[in-house]
């Protein structure tokens, strides 16, 4: 095992931790802290049993910045909680979660604390890591052939549009919609209705967006008129954008998932731990 260690053995790391992974997942972004070159990269797991829990999930990260336990502690917490947290794959969870950062120091710069200059810069490009690695994720979920991203906007508070895009990307029946390029859009206002947040039905607008273009499916609660044609293309790309917007106020909110296929049941029918 030791003869295997290596400056360059990053790949080699990410596939091994892979199970039903398609593909191994890294990301590294790099930024400065004063006039020194920092960087923060990480590695990470994850295709089934993913749930906005964190879910079947390993996450190894780590950077060179110079910075305190504590703050380091806050910023990763801070981080996952739009990142990883707001993925969901199939509703399944197990005992695996785990996310970890581990900081050298070795950029040299003087050390930061989450109140001190620095931080922000640090926390953003932590950020930014996590995103594209939740991301890579969603759209590697079992059988996926589709990244499905919901957002919200206009929500009267953050935990109302965290609970409306969690619960479309978690609905069975939007997923195998996306599967199928129908826009169904009463399937996404049907997992809107039963998440528990409290919004006005009336003002809702949802928009179907990919690479191929956008279209309306619903305005002010109601369906509208729309070319079929057109969105079943918007649809069969493979990143699709579950746009809603509530108009009931500022709060806004992003959840990651896929779709649900007829090779997640292949895979997980024929899958033993």
């Amino acid at each position: 095992l030791k003869a295997g260690l290596s400056y360059d053995g990053g790949t080699s790391a990410a596939e091994a931790i892979m199970t039903t992974d398609t593909v191994s997942k890294q990301c590294a972004v790099r930024f400065k802290i004063g006039e020194n070159i920092c960087t923060v990269g990480g590695m990470c797991k994850g295709s089934g049993m993913i749930n906005p829990n964190m879910a079947t999930m390993l996450c190894f990260l780590s950077t060179d910045v110079n910075i305190d336990a504590s703050s380091l502690d806050a910023a990763l917490h801070e981080a996952v909680k739009n990142t990883f947290n707001m993925v969901y794959i199939d509703g399944d969870t197990s005992t695996n979660d785990m996310a970890e950062i581990m900081a050298s120091g070795l950029a040299g710069n003087d050390k930061i604390t989450a109140k001190s200059a620095g931080y922000g810069e640090f926390l953003a490009a932590l950020k930014a890591v996590l995103l594209e690695l939740a991301k890579m994720m969603a759209k590697d979920g079992e059988g996926a052939t589709k990244l499905i991203e919901c957002r919200v906007s206009g929500a009267p508070d953050e935990e109302s549009a965290r609970k409306i895009s969690r619960s479309v990307v978690s609905s069975s029946l939007v997923k195998t919609a996306m599967f199928g390029a129908d826009a169904n859009w009463g399937r996404v206002m049907c997992a809107l209705g039963y998440c528990g947040a409290k919004v006005d039905i009336n003002k809702v607008k949802i928009n179907f967006i990919s690479d191929a273009g956008s279209i309306n499916v619903c305005q002010n609660g109601a369906g509208v008129d729309f070319d079929e044609d057109i969105a079943k293309q918007i649809l069969l790309r493979d990143e699709i954008i579950i746009d809603i917007k509530l108009y009931q106020g500022e709060a806004d909110a992003v959840a990651y998932g896929c779709d649900l296929t007829y090779d997640y049941v292949k895979i997980n029918g024929d899958y033993r731990s």
